[in-house]
């Protein structure tokens, strides 16, 4: 039993020497680069600035979901939107009360439900940070190539 161990140590020891050398053996170079378009030592490039999809609320079209339970996609400007404890800005134009006049999709159902699927009177505080999320969208390329499709409806 004794002389099994020092036999598996050298032959998993030549395994790895053999794989790290057949690696470095390739000779390709590998241009590794994370998201920055700079080196990591260099000045940071400031990117441009990018517009949102929709300028004010309720002059343009839904954004399609591209997958099953997609949260819906803001598709409007959101700059200024107060959200805190003390305000919701959103809640001016989608809660219950204000949606039809407003012209704008209303909250989920599932939003005004507790934890433990009690139906409450107002937005559950779970559901109230709308931007955690909805997201609003801007009109900017990839930041890395993509082959995503969006599910197609039916499926």
């Amino acid at each position: 039993m004794k002389t099994t161990k020092p036999l598996v140590a050298t032959l998993f020891a030549a395994l790895i020497t053999a794989l790290v050398a057949s690696c470095a053996a390739t000779g390709e170079k590998v241009d590794v680069r994370g998201l920055r378009p700079n080196q990591l030592t260099a000045q940071d490039v400031v990117p441009a600035m990018t517009e949102y999809v929709g300028k004010t609320p309720g002059e343009q079209e839904k954004i399609v979901r591209t997958f099953e339970q997609q949260p819906p996609l803001v598709p409007h400007k959101i700059d200024g939107y107060r959200v805190d404890l003390k305000a919701n800005r959103c809640l001016e134009c989608h809660d219950k009360p204000f949606y039809k006049e407003e012209k704008a999709p209303k909250i989920g159902d599932s939003h005004y439900k507790d934890r433990e699927g009690r139906v409450l009177d107002k937005i559950s505080m779970a559901r109230y940070n709308c931007n955690l999320c909805h997201a609003p969208q801007v009109d900017a390329q990839p930041l890395v190539s993509n082959t995503f499709q969006p599910v197609k409806p039916g499926n």
